[in-house]
């Protein structure tokens, strides 16, 4: 039998493990919300004691809460902060009340617990850790508090290591020429440099994008409390909240144009999570085609070899499976059922209040944080340590029938297409079939199909 120790909130009394930090409130949390087993992602309990820290160093500078309880709680809140063992205090399941209401209490609790031991004086968790604040608008902001410093310190830097590797990748591959593919099919030559580049930039776009986000993602709902209005909150409240924030982040963040767009939406979070899906779709398309580049190595393309990373088969010996890839493509398909859940919660807004804030919390954090280490592996891991079979470049290439695109301008459409079919029947190059159809001599062919030179266009 676990010890416990009483306490007690405005329903009454209630047991709770004695060596736990947090009260009443979150034990009943924890009783009633027995649902998944998985709580709040760290990132946004960290958010959360950001904002209760800031909250606090606020109300000193405005006079509205003693100087030796505000900093009892910035020096709890620091000590949470530095000490990862600590989230254990914070047990609330994600499916919970849909304003995040249990979470706050949460922090507020587990605060108020060792601002009281600092001081040897109780402090109020809803009194004093609480002040001037509303989940209401405490957990939309930890949303974009959370969202932006993981997009800031993680996925924006995995994203430029990301697109530099590939730019690299393309810079040593120069000169390689393969078959280019459309519809899966044999289509006109492309440069591995020109592939890489292609791939880059779908990267740099995706970053750019993001970036263009972080303006909107950098305001926040702190100061509306309870339903838009500010009631209770101080004022100068909000501005010098986004200070202290600030100052503690490095990241600059403002208060909302409209508490009442922030607390009854989450249309910052949706389009977010929107960009994300985006990135995941891109990832989607980088991946396959390694995939597909990489299959083989007798009956597929073996146009490259990924790096050898684990055996692919428990009965097939000697089997390399392309797992960074297909753990890519799996990252990419959760994002987008995370982008689905964050897209049927964001409509979830009545009135005054969004009421799937935790789900999208967990939903968008998870897309962030997976989509920073898929792109990490698939940089380091498949990227740049994949090698080109040049041999079977050029095996390829030097038999593509479609290489009989450059005589249309010469020769015409349709017998251009004559010498394709007769080719491919025929298993011939398609410069000995030219030579026998038309009229001109294998100098005048052989630079009309130079594939490098068809690589850039006119």
């Amino acid at each position: 039998m676990k010890t416990t120790r009483t306490e007690t909130d405005s329903m009454g009394p209630l047991e709770v493990p004695a060596d736990a930090l947090y009260g009443a409130q979150t034990q009943r949390a924890v009783d009633n919300f027995t649902i998944s087993g998985q709580t709040m992602p760290v990132s946004f309990i960290k958010a959360l004691i950001l904002i209760k820290a800031a909250a606090a160093r606020t109300h000193i500078s405005l006079g509205t809460l003693p100087e030796n309880v505000g900093e009892a709680i910035v020096n709890a809140a620091d000590t949470l902060l530095e000490t990862p063992e600590l989230m254990q205090h914070f047990p609330v399941d994600v499916y919970q009340t849909g304003s995040g209401t249990s979470s706050n209490m949460n922090a507020n609790e587990v605060l108020a617990t060792m601002a009281s031991a600092t001081l040897g004086e109780t402090v109020s968790p809803n009194d004093q850790v609480n002040l001037g604040q509303s989940s209401n608008d405490v957990i939309p902001s930890a949303i974009h508090v959370s969202a932006a410093m993981v997009l800031d310190q993680a996925l924006l830097p995995a994203l430029s290591h990301l697109s530099s590797v590939l730019s690299h990748k393309g810079e040593q591959l120069n000169g390689m020429i393969k078959t280019g593919r459309t519809h899966l099919m044999d289509a006109m030559p492309v440069q591995m440099t020109q592939v890489l580049d292609g791939w880059a930039c779908q990267i740099d776009q995706n970053r750019e994008q993001l970036i263009a986000l972080q303006p909107l993602l950098h305001t926040l709902a702190q100061g509306g409390t309870a339903v838009g209005t500010g009631v209770n909150a101080p004022a100068g409240f909000p501005a010098l909240f986004c200070e202290q924030l600030s100052a503690a982040t490095g990241i600059t963040f403002q208060p909302a144009r409209s508490y009442f767009a922030h607390m009854g939406s989450q249309d910052i979070a949706v389009a977010l999570s929107g960009q994300l899906k985006t990135l995941a779709v891109s990832l989607m398309k980088i991946a396959n085609d390694l995939r597909w580049m990489n299959s083989g190595p007798l009956a597929g393309l073996a146009e490259i070899e990924l790096e050898a990373l684990q055996p692919g088969s428990s009965i097939m010996p000697g089997k390399v499976n392309p797992v960074i890839p297909e753990a890519v493509t799996m990252v990419a398909a959760r994002v987008m059922g995370n982008d689905t859940s964050i897209t049927v919660a964001g409509q979830s807004g009545n009135f005054e209040l969004n009421v799937m804030l935790p789900l999208i919390a967990h939903c968008l954090l998870d897309s962030l944080q997976i989509l920073a280490q898929a792109c990490t592996a698939l940089a380091d891991k498949a990227i740049a340590s994949f090698k080109v079979n040049q041999h079977q470049l050029e095996k390829a290439l030097n038999r593509n029938p479609i290489l009989v695109t450059a005589l249309n301008p010469v020769i015409g459409y349709m017998k251009a297409a004559e010498i394709a079919k007769k080719a491919c029947q025929q298993q011939r190059p398609i410069i000995d079939v030219a030579l026998e159809e038309t009229d001109l001599d294998r100098a005048t062919l052989t630079a009309l199909l130079d594939p490098e030179k068809l690589t850039r266009g006119q």
